[in-house]
């Protein structure tokens, strides 16, 4: 019997993989039922990944793993016209061209994202020392394809935009594309689905800073739901585990935030109480001062007149 060892870069935010090309052999896989030892790692040293062992060697780029998978029969594509596997190669050049670079910009450039969620997200994954080192080499890596790709452009804000603006076409395409379909090519998912949700699902599950293309995702409600649908019905022990972190995460600190107010208003309310009480007391008699003899001694004369009169 065949065994499949796949190594893949560790998931996170309900999903089992944060990189795309890992992300795309997992959903194929899953789509496939193929029997898979899963390796999640943080440790770049594995080399590219994702990496495939089997009985007839090793495999590290996402295509000569998927051609292995056809080998040995696990192919959802074998009954599609050539017209459909067409468009799963026009689908997949299109996603590499037009929304790869924003992922890009977003996951790197973009500095709120980078500030406040990437770099501290693989400064905490990666182990010492290579959380010093990596961060700030994909960083350089997505800068250099940005300059590639435009390299006429010398501002960033410029590129910006016309990186989002291709991405959002790319994502109203798609949306189009899939319409009320559960699947791009029918009522079965293919390696188009699978393409084309290692895109998209890490682009709507990461709590972005900046979610302006995600928000843009998000409008296109179709895709939204084509996202979940694959992720509750293939990754349903990923979501739940995310969903309960979250939660617990949401209670503990609305606790924290909780727990000094409560004990303020505790102390102004008994405080009140107690004011209240006491001046009650005082208006009707209940509660008395003394007054000491040698104090009614020592008032002025003049003052004791007044009182007499």
């Amino acid at each position: 019997m065949d065994t499949f060892e796949l190594t893949i870069w560790k998931g996170d935010w309900g999903l089992p993989s944060v990189d795309t090309e890992c992300l795309q052999v997992l959903v194929y896989a899953k789509f496939n039922d193929i029997p898979l030892k899963i390796n999640a790692t943080s440790n770049p040293f594995n080399g590219n990944l994702p990496i495939l062992k089997t009985n007839d060697g090793t495999f590290n780029e996402t295509k000569d793993i998927i051609e292995y998978f056809r080998g040995k029969n696990y192919n959802t594509e074998q009954n599609l016209s050539r017209k459909e596997c067409a468009k799963i190669m026009a689908y997949n050049t299109m996603l590499k061209e037009k929304l790869f670079p924003a992922l890009q910009f977003i996951w790197w450039i973009d500095e709120k994202n980078v500030n406040e969620l990437i770099r501290p997200w693989y400064c905490k994954t990666l182990p010492f020392p290579l959380n010093f080192y990596y961060p700030g080499k994909f960083e350089r890596q997505a800068r250099a394809m940005l300059e590639t790709l435009y390299p006429v452009e010398d501002n960033i804000s410029v590129i910006e935009n016309k990186v989002y603006s291709e991405a959002q076409k790319c994502l109203t395409l798609l949306s189009t594309s899939l319409g009320d379909s559960v699947y791009f090519l029918g009522e079965e998912p293919t390696l188009l689905d699978a393409i084309v949700y290692s895109y998209l699902a890490p682009l709507l599950k990461a709590p972005l800073p900046n979610p302006a293309l995600q928000n843009h995702l998000k409008a296109c409600t179709n895709l939204m739901s084509y996202i979940s649908r694959i992720s509750e019905r293939y990754f349903s022990n990923e979501c739940c585990e995310y969903k309960t972190k979250e939660n617990d995460q949401s209670i503990k600190k609305y606790a924290q935030n909780e727990f000094p107010n409560k004990r303020r208003n505790q102390f102004f309310a008994g405080f009140f109480a107690t004011l209240v009480m006491a001046t009650y007391a005082f208006s009707t008699g209940i509660l008395e001062v003394p007054v000491k003899e040698n104090e009614i001694a020592n008032v002025p004369v003049e003052d004791a007149l007044t009182c007499d009169e």
